[in-house]
């Protein structure tokens, strides 16, 4: 059985609310914040095709994010392997680092279980299909190389998946659920060979994979001394014994830059623990100084920009959502 919701009868205050709770039951809890400054109107259907579920999301421009205090919120969900097929207009998603550009006819693999976000710079129209990890007897490891990359039909397993995806996106409620069993089997194995693919063209580049060797280690550094305040490329770079051009040519291909990434995994931090409740909850501030952050306004406004409210009203909200 299906669920079709829209915006249309909703206020337009209430709008970008009832989006969120339907891409809640949906799909996973994600936030929703429309483009400043326009009007935004969104319809969503929902099905399911055997364990896959698979929803069709048409809407104006909007950044969805799944973040990590929703991802805390909700431990026992089981991850799930996303994939967005691009109908119409253009998206941008970003996840562990990378950023993925998916123009009209492309698709592009995300997780469920680790902070990404998607922005739509425009109305647009897009599939999404969500299967449990273990269906796809994928190692995690794989799974998490290539989330946040983006397939184009031209580009070998696309020419077969994203065809059959879009014929499954239109035909899907009126197979017989024998049938959408098996269909189901079917996009699995699909996506178990290109994500088969995607790992096998990265390890065929032997530099390239020990320079994935080295950025996973710089990763871990980077969540291990997010509290330093000196932490730096310079001091990350002599921590593992290169040089620091050689360390942001390593992140050339990242999606992202190593003080880039520093902000972004302090950010996360601090928005896990504003999040939380507690009698006696730490000062913004003092947040901000437990991870790295020195000067308390510069602070705020990095925050804003990426969470779209100051630190005080994320607070506010997570404390109120948990209420």
């Amino acid at each position: 059985m299906g669920s079709q919701v829209t915006t249309a009868s909703v206020p337009d205050e209430e709008k970008t609310a009832s989006w969120s709770r339907a891409m809640a039951r949906a799909l996973v809890p994600v936030e929703v914040l429309p483009r400043a400054g326009q009007p935004f109107a969104g319809h969503l259907a929902s099905h399911r095709l055997g364990y896959v579920r698979i929803s069709t999301l048409e809407a104006d421009a909007v950044r969805i994010s799944r973040t990590p205090a929703l991802i805390a919120r909700t431990p026992q969900a089981e991850p799930q392997l996303g994939v967005a097929v691009q109908v119409s207009g253009r998206a941008v998603l970003e996840q562990d680092g990378r950023r993925a550009e998916v123009p009209p006819g492309g698709l592009v693999l995300y997780d469920t279980a680790r902070p990404y976000s998607v922005d739509y710079p425009e109305r647009f129209r897009t599939h999404l299909f969500h299967l449990p990890h273990r269906m796809l007897g994928v190692p995690e490891r794989e799974l998490r190389q290539v989330a946040g990359t983006a397939v184009t039909l031209a580009e070998g397993c696309g020419s077969v998946l994203l065809p059959f995806l879009g014929t499954l996106a239109a035909s899907a409620p009126s197979y017989p659920a024998p049938v959408g069993d098996r269909l189901a089997g079917s996009v699995a194995d699909l996506l178990s060979t290109l994500v088969a693919q995607l790992t096998a063209e990265q390890a065929a580049d032997g530099s390239r994979t020990a320079n994935d060797h080295l950025v996973r280690r710089v990763r871990e550094h980077i969540d291990r001394h997010l509290c330093d305040t000196e932490l730096s490329p310079e001091t990350i770079a002599r921590a593992h014994h290169i040089s620091v051009r050689y360390l942001h040519r390593l992140f050339e291909g990242e999606g992202t830059t190593v003080s880039r990434l520093v902000q972004q995994r302090r950010l996360e931090a601090c928005a896990r623990e504003l999040g939380r409740r507690g009698r006696t909850a730490p000062t913004v501030s003092a947040v901000a100084q437990r991870w790295g952050f020195v000067n308390p306004a510069h602070f705020s406004r990095t925050f804003r920009n990426a969470y779209g409210v100051s630190p005080r009203e994320w607070r506010a909200l997570r404390t109120t959502d948990a209420g």
